[in-house]
Parts: C-alpha cells; structure tokens; sequence
C-alpha cells in the first residue's frame, strides 16, 4: 500500500444501463467502517461476480462498485481478539462483493464475523481456486453425505458439470468414493470431466425431459444440480426411493415445474444451497473438509489464474457461456 492507496476494480455507470469496468488506485480510507483489514492476496471469479460487474442491480444496488464476493489474504488491522495481524483469512459469502467493497481490490475491510481463519494444509491460493463455487459445490456435498445418501446407493448426477460449481463437486465426490455421472451441453469438454473423476458423461438433453409424466425411471441415488429449469424438474422425477436433489443455480432458468410424487411416492429431499447466509459452524466444517478428507488431487487442474487487468474478458466469457473450470485473481501480479 502506496499512501494509503490500493488498486482495484471499479464498475462504474456512464449512461443509465451503461457501465464500464477501469482499473484504479483507491483510498483506503473510502472502504466501509469493520472490525478487520485484509491485503487480499487471491480472489476468484463466480458467475455473481460478473452480474455485478455487469451492473446487475439484483446483486448490487449502486455503483460505483468493487466487485469480488471472495477473498484470501492476510488481516493488517484487527478490533478482534480471535482474529490477530498476520493471520492467514478467508472471507466468502454475506454482503462482500455485493454491496460491500469486494475482493477485486488489494484491500478489504469486513465485520469480524465474515471471517474465516485459514486451515492448515490449505494456501490462499487453494482456498480460491474453492471459493464461493467450491464452498457452494462442498455444501451441497454434505447435504447429500448428512442426507444419508451412500456411494453404495447408486450414480450421483451432476449437472453444469463444466462450471465452477460443478467440476468441484464432481472432483469432491470422486474424492470420497461416489460414482459421478456428469451432465454437460460441452460434449467436446469429455477430457476435462473424465480427468476431474466423472464415470460417465450425459448430454445434457438426455437429461432434459420435455413430457408431462410426473415420475421418470428412477435413474440417480443423488443429484447436485447447479442450473435449474426443467433440468432440475427432469432430476426431480428421475431420482430413485429416498434420494436427495440439492439445487443451487438458475443459469438455465429461475422457474421449474414438478408435482408431488417424487416426494410423496418416492420420499425424496429437495434441498436448497444458500452459501451466503451458511451458519459460521457449518462454515468452518466444511473449509476444514476442504482442506482435509474433500481436498481432491486434482485441484489445480483446470485453473486459470489472471491479474486485475485480465480479469474483464473472462468476466465476458462467464457471461457469454464459454468459461469452464475455475478462475482466481492474483492481486500481486
């Protein structure tokens, strides 16, 4: 930090529903009042984050704005007593990178409640390359596990399994001994998702059923699903006795129709994914799977790693449908 001057992303309106994304030095002093200051070393890129770059006004209410909803880096000022100068953090989800100064600045300032000390056997590096997608993929794993859905029961179903999400969840699942079926419209991607530890590979249009039925053959003991839409109703209906269906996105669609009996004549579990809001003792339990038991072997396969400068055109590929795996920011380059 070069008085009291730190660079960052900034989004920016210039004719109503016009915006520009520049990178420049900011105040420190401008960040909004917290209990900890953070030198972001890493942050990533989650689909969220090119909303609000983009001037998405469901993510972020006014501009101009830092974006980045993650953030690794080391604490320089502390008003906690947890929470000491020097020490190794993370931050993800609650209001970061929303309407609260992002991690695609070198500085963050956050309520100590945000924060979560790094674990051992994880570097800042590999905490972004989780992120919010990893967190996300993670949570949704452990719903499954605490569902008590088995390796044993069957295929577990993922779906945008190129995406952030989905590509860590399928290299989280093959880690613990599950048989992951990867659902994809990237079918030239077979390389990619074999070598994360997919089974088998599906086009997404086979799992993708446009009838009325109510029910399908029962074909997945669990499913991870990351679009929504009718992907996620054909899931629904076509997961066997007592299986569970996690969801977390809506990049195919916000809306989905179903009925009642998979739940009513199959017993399934429909859970919801919210990463933003995770209680802070399921927070911990799951960044300290990740850097444990659920560490895949392959984690920095499928990585790209930009500067601020670089980080625009893959903002436009997030948002164009052509990125795949995951993407981290590294401040100090």
């Amino acid at each position: 930090m070069n008085d009291n001057k730190y660079k960052a992303m900034l989004v920016s309106v210039i004719h109503e529903k016009e915006f520009q994304r520049e990178i420049i030095m900011r105040q420190v002093q401008d960040l909004p009042k917290g209990d900890i200051l953070i030198n972001v070393k890493y942050s990533s890129l989650n689909y969220k984050d090119a909303l609000s770059a983009t001037g998405n006004k469901g993510v972020t209410r006014s501009y101009p704005h830092t974006p980045g909803i993650d953030a690794a880096g080391v604490v320089v000022e502390s008003n906690n007593d947890t929470l000491k100068v020097g020490d190794k953090v993370i931050v993800t989800g609650y209001d970061l990178g929303m309407n609260t100064s992002g991690g695609y600045g070198e500085y963050i300032r956050v309520p100590a409640e945000w924060v979560v000390k790094l674990p051992e056997n994880l570097s800042l590096r590999e905490s972004m390359i989780f992120g919010t997608a990893g967190f996300t993929a993670a949570l949704s794993v452990y719903k499954l596990v605490n569902s008590d859905v088995k390796p044993k029961d069957g295929d577990i179903l993922v779906t945008g399994a190129t995406g952030g999400v989905g590509s860590i969840a399928i290299s989280i699942l093959n880690r613990i001994g599950y048989n992951v079926i990867a659902a994809t419209g990237k079918t030239d991607e077979k390389e990619m998702l074999f070598g994360l530890g997919a089974k088998e590979i599906v086009d997404r249009k086979e799992i993708d059923d446009k009838s009325e039925r109510a029910l399908s053959k029962g074909r997945w003991a669990g499913v991870i699903d990351t679009v929504g839409g009718n992907i996620l109703a054909t899931a629904i209906k076509s997961t066997n006795y007592g299986g569970s269906v996690t969801c977390c996105g809506n990049v195919a669609s916000h809306e989905f129709s179903t009925s009642v009996y998979p739940f009513i004549l199959r017993g399934i579990t429909l859970f919801g994914i919210d990463s933003v809001q995770c209680p802070m003792d399921i927070r911990l339990k799951i960044w300290n799977a990740l850097a444990s038991d659920w560490k895949p072997n392959n984690l920095n396969d499928n990585v790209d790693e930009v500067s601020l400068e670089g980080l625009s055109k893959k903002i436009d590929m997030i948002l164009a449908g052509k990125h795949k795996g995951r993407t981290i920011v590294n401040l100090e380059l």
